[in-house]
């Protein structure tokens, strides 16, 4: 009768194991194995989102990578931090990318501009308050990087 005794505790500890683990509330047995199975889920519905932002990250460097310029976007408190590197500055560039923020409804906040042989932009751009909230980095990195393509098909 003790290793039945042994067992049922086992069973118990580990219940009581999954259950702190996956957050459940649940007493009986069922109910901590069903909470735990959502957990599963959940946690398997985590890791194909991570794997397709790091596929995406990973495009995007890619693509970035075969770009003869480099756009970083960073997403501040109230707006976004905007790097912009080429190795060749084309006429009008600073104006194409201007424009993309006043599209955007981004006001630049401060910026310093270099474009003398190469063209290096670092900008604080804040969001107009009558635009959207929720704009992403991404849609401004994308934004920026249609200007530059733009103006370098028009300089050509």
């Amino acid at each position: 009768m003790v290793p039945r005794e042994r067992k049922k505790a086992s069973l118990h500890e580990k219940l009581q194991l999954l259950r702190s683990v996956t957050n459940s509330h649940a007493i009986n047995k069922t109910s901590i194995i069903v909470d735990a199975s959502k957990y599963i889920e959940e946690l398997k519905e985590k890791v194909e989102r991570l794997n397709q932002d790091v596929a995406d990250e990973q495009q995007s460097a890619d693509d970035q990578d075969s770009l003869p310029f480099q756009v970083k976007v960073e997403a501040l408190e109230k707006g976004f931090l905007i790097t912009v590197f080429s190795e060749k500055s084309c006429p009008g560039l600073l104006v194409s990318i201007l424009e993309a923020f006043e599209e955007l409804g981004l006001n630049v906040l401060q910026a310093r501009v270099s474009c003398t042989d190469t063209f290096r932009l670092e900008a604080v751009g804040g969001e107009n308050q009558e635009q959207v909230e929720n704009m992403d980095a991404h849609a401004v990195k994308q934004a920026v990087i249609q200007a530059i393509k733009n103006c370098s098909e028009n300089s050509e």
